[in-house]
């Protein structure tokens, strides 16, 4: 019988946590490059399989359109607020932060099928980004957790207002909609996949 110091009780420790979060965080922004310069490169072949709203076809593109982008300006808008939020929660756990991201990606592509523009198309990963957001705000609160609630007021603190704003329908060629599902998903996906408290035990750990 032992305590554990410096790891989870399955054996992870911090500085595993980190560097899975990283590698995790860092492969998905790089994912997100490599399509768009494949989308370039093949004269913009990938733009089609955005969002269009409302065409029952149109569905199968929920997913891939978060991983699509329309140029590489729009990648770069979007490339620091994914790695800061995706790595804040995927140090939470990476099964937990993919089945956040799951259920953000989701949500938001069906919010934008269902209110976007009519002949519009929508692409982009800033819907998870809303998302994260909302998820690292609310989470701390949630799971009582001291330091995810400092986490997430700082994160308020600093990018509060650009989230704010891009929630508005206040610009053009922006998908507000997307903002706003996507806000609203990362709050709902805090309280879905809040951590259960754990069964009392003779060990300690950090959280799992």
């Amino acid at each position: 019988m032992a305590n554990t110091t410096g790891s989870d009780v399955g054996g992870r420790t911090r500085a595993d946590r980190v560097r899975a979060a990283a590698l995790l965080v860092g492969a998905w922004v790089a994912l997100l490059w490599l399509l768009e310069a494949v989308d370039v490169v093949s004269g913009h072949a990938l733009d089609p399989y955005g969002v269009s709203p409302r065409e029952v076809a149109e569905l199968r593109d929920v997913v891939p359109s978060a991983f699509l982008h329309f140029g590489f300006g729009h990648v770069a808008a979007n490339t620091v607020p994914l790695l800061v939020f995706g790595f804040l929660a995927a140090l939470g756990g990476v099964r937990r932060f993919l089945a956040v991201a799951a259920l953000i990606v989701v949500v938001d592509g069906l919010g934008v099928w269902l209110v976007a523009p009519s002949y519009s198309v929508t692409a982009g990963a800033s819907g998870l980004v809303f998302g994260l957001f909302g998820y690292l705000v609310v989470r701390g609160f949630v799971d009582r957790s001291p330091l995810d609630i400092l986490t997430g007021l700082l994160v308020g603190a600093v990018w509060g207002s650009t989230i704010l704003l891009g929630v508005l329908p206040t610009q053009s060629g922006v998908s507000w909609q997307g903002h706003l599902f996507g806000l609203l998903a990362g709050v709902a996906a805090a309280f879905v996949f809040r951590r259960r408290p754990r069964a009392a035990s003779g060990a300690s750990g950090l959280r799992g």
